[in-house]
């Protein structure tokens, strides 16, 4: 049974703040998972958000300054039964209205709740599979907000084909809260732009942001197009960012583009860019590349908050939204209810990041002291792909087990099995090698391997990746791994690394019932990359450093 989680919350006080007043608030998550067993978490108002201690006392001011509260919203839309077939706009608003009146539902609940910024998913207006030809009654036209201030709800007549910004931009009003969705929008062209459409219009996947007043602040419109012939990908990038009066600034950007320096990458290195607002449409693919897994990857490499909001078609892979902090994680991923869920979570201003090597404190364990001898040998013992054991390796490893290949994620893994209680593995492709260090309390019956692709990935999409990966196999033959998996029971304490190439790696971390975990430390250390983990809560599913080239696409 997929891992689910909801979230109850109680007034308990109300405290002054911006525009409104909030409940100080005691939040209890439960918590379900394949084994029906119930864990509550009690979450008080004195406990700082996603991660820091508990206070004695729950000080207005202090709260106030150090979080704010967030909503992601995973919603199953209402679908156009044939999206290839011409439509009036008339029909095209009764149906994307069916989409909007939910979302309303959910502001207002999220209002209760004090929520200051709401986001929605990709495509969860109007839906997806159209031609360039059948979304066009889809289609709001959209002024660009850096030339014209508007507020929709305020002046709903001052442009023609806005009837999904108004409603947003009421319900931004209503909620009193930022609110971030994503729809489709038309923008009339002319026959002397060299990069105009023969139909004269551009038609853009785009996100939209609307303060709590519901003015329209910024736009976005999607750069790295996934399969998506209805829409035009933009002549420039659009790199958008955005700034609260509660939270400093947001950056912003749609699904595909995670995986791509522009605009995601770029717009991070202005410092105080700690926050990231992001609708998706993500079909998950494991065991690398689940929504949950990419998100948390990515809020941990980079350090900031991570408000991600997926649309939930269980029946086509699509699940997976959470409100995602370097340390903690609050997430909704499940391939079994067919309804959509709320997610609700109070997110630190100032996103702490995980231990690494140049400030890790205590005394150092037998593992990590292992992890470094062996470092400081000869790390690049053999760079053959064929060869999987280091000069430096400990004894009981001198009978190195043999390397195979299967296809994981659509790319040809190299892998070593992963056998025994205790040991030392390396296994190498091309100019990226990759180490395991582990130790197993108890032998799970299962097969789990070590794996490494440096190369270009060329499947529903072209980037270039350097990928070290624990994973758990589909069965006990060698060609199951790489399948699917979502359950295990092995127990492991590794250390996992490599030589990458780059400085751009997404640690993933998943344990049985997709179950997101947090490394205990991530860093350089002598030019390899490294995790650590110790005491996982359940069965480890995969346990990767996802690395991208970008500049080998």
């Amino acid at each position: 049974m997929a891992r689910k989680e909801t979230q109850l919350i109680f007034k308990v006080t109300h405290l002054a703040r911006w525009k409104t007043k909030v409940p100080c608030v005691l939040m209890v998550c439960i918590m379900s998972g394949a084994s029906r067993q119930l864990a509550l978490l009690l979450c008080s108002c004195c406990v700082a958000a996603l991660g820091a201690q508990a206070e004695e006392r729950c000080p207005a001011e202090r709260h106030q300054a150090a979080q704010y509260v967030a909503a992601v919203y995973e919603h199953r839309s209402i679908l156009s039964p044939n999206p290839l077939a011409l439509t009036s706009r008339k029909q095209a608003l009764e149906l994307m209205n069916q989409n909007l009146d939910i979302y309303e539902q959910q502001v207002t609940i999220a209002a209760q709740k004090g929520v200051q910024i709401i986001v929605f998913p990709e495509d969860g207006i109007h839906g997806f599979n159209f031609t360039r030809t059948s979304i066009y009654p889809f289609l709001d036209f959209l002024p660009p907000p850096y030339l014209v201030r508007w507020n929709p709800c305020l002046e709903p007549h001052r442009f023609h084909d806005t009837e999904v910004l108004q409603r947003l931009s009421c319900m931004a009003v209503k909620g009193e809260m930022f609110l971030v969705a994503n729809l489709g929008t038309k923008q009339p062209c002319h026959s002397s732009d060299p990069g105009c459409p023969n139909d004269g219009r551009y038609q853009y996947n785009t996100n939209v942001v609307f303060s709590s007043n519901g003015t329209l602040v910024d736009s976005y419109r999607k750069q790295n197009l996934y399969f998506e012939a209805a829409f035009n990908t933009p002549l420039e990038v659009d790199r958008i960012t955005f700034d609260t009066p509660f939270a400093g600034k947001f950056g912003i950007f749609t699904c595909f583009d995670i995986l791509f320096f522009d605009p995601a990458v770029r717009l991070l290195r202005d410092s105080e860019v700690k926050h990231v607002v992001y609708p998706t449409a993500w079909m998950n693919q494991l065991p690398l590349l689940a929504a949950i897994q990419i998100q948390r990857g990515f809020a941990i490499a980079f350090g900031v908050n991570f408000l991600a909001a997926n649309i939930h078609h269980p029946s086509l892979g699509m699940t997976g939204s959470g409100i995602h902090a370097p340390l903690k994680s609050f997430w909704h991923h499940d391939m079994e209810s067919p309804e959509g869920h709320l997610i609700i979570a109070q997110v630190a201003k100032n996103p702490q990041g995980l231990i690494g090597t140049g400030n890790a404190t205590g005394k150092m364990d037998p593992s990590h002291s292992k992890f470094l001898k062996i470092l400081a040998g000869d790390p690049y013992s053999e760079k053959d792909a064929q060869d999987v054991h280091c000069d430096g390796a400990p004894k009981w490893n001198t009978d190195a087990p043999p390397t195979f290949h299967s296809e994981m994620m659509y790319d040809n893994f190299t892998l070593v099995p992963v056998w025994g209680k205790e040991g030392y593995l390396q296994v190498c492709a091309n100019s990226l090698c990759c180490h395991l260090l582990y130790q197993r309390p108890t032998l799970s019956k299962e097969l789990y391997a070590l794996g490494v692709f440096d190369g270009l990935h060329t499947v529903h999409g072209t980037y270039y990746v350097q990928v070290c990966a624990l994973v758990k196999c589909g069965g006990l033959g060698f060609e199951t791994c790489g399948q699917e998996v979502t359950e295990a029971a092995g127990i492991f304490e590794f250390h996992l690394w490599g030589n990458f190439s780059t400085s751009y790696i997404f640690p993933m971390l998943l344990t049985s019932g997709m179950t997101l975990e947090t490394p205990d430390q991530l860093g350089w250390e002598n030019d390899h990359y490294f995790l650590r983990k110790s005491e996982l809560s359940s069965g480890l599913v995969t346990a990767a450093l996802y690395g991208r080239l970008y500049e080998k696409d």
